[in-house]
């Protein structure tokens, strides 16, 4: 079990996603909070024995930075680099890793629609199929990738077929997690 470090304050009211059910509920302010993950663009905290997800521009309810994605669209770099950074940037609340080195992404296609206008089609999983966050995930990935200028259309699809499995991960990510 999660053993909290540093307790810190929650300075307003937010609303916030329960880990792994995904059901939205309210921070009270003056509820005390400790925070076990800050990646990406959200804060993972632990609560009266329960973990949630704090959107990173929500960072300032907890005393702490607004986290916020660098502009994509600023970076060079082909459309498909972009894409792939963008989901790199999304990360599993429980797990510290990005989604795309925990082999969450099974496919990235993209599709010309007209002059600099792509629609772009994912198809990810979850590593349990009943985890509550797969759209929280969903809404992030097709969200950040919404922020490319040449992506005019996103459609993520959620399958757990194939189920995923560790074997997915790459050598970073096991080795992060120990599993090396």
């Amino acid at each position: 079990m999660y053993k909290p470090h540093a307790m810190l304050e929650v300075i307003r009211d937010v609303e916030v996603s329960l880990i792994p059910s995904g059901t939205k509920v309210k921070l009270q302010a003056g509820t005390q909070v400790s925070v076990t993950q800050a990646l990406g663009t959200s804060y993972t905290v632990y609560v009266n024995g329960n973990l949630v997800r704090v959107a990173g521009k929500d960072g300032d309810a907890l005393g702490l930075v607004i986290l916020e994605t660098p502009d994509i669209n600023a970076t060079e770099g082909a459309l498909e680099d972009k894409i792939w950074q963008q989901l790199r940037s999304c990360f599993d609340p429980e797990i510290p890793v990005n989604i795309v080195d925990l082999g969450l992404i099974y496919a990235c296609n993209i599709m010309p629609l007209g002059h600099n206008e792509h629609h772009v089609a994912i198809t990810m999983t979850l590593t349990a199929a009943g985890c509550g966050m797969g759209p929280v995930l969903v809404e992030e990935v097709q969200e950040k990738v919404r922020q490319i200028n040449a992506v005019t259309d996103v459609k993520v699809e959620l399958v757990f077929d194939p189920p995923w499995d560790r074997d997915k991960m790459s050598d970073e990510a096991k080795l992060q997690l120990g599993l090396l």
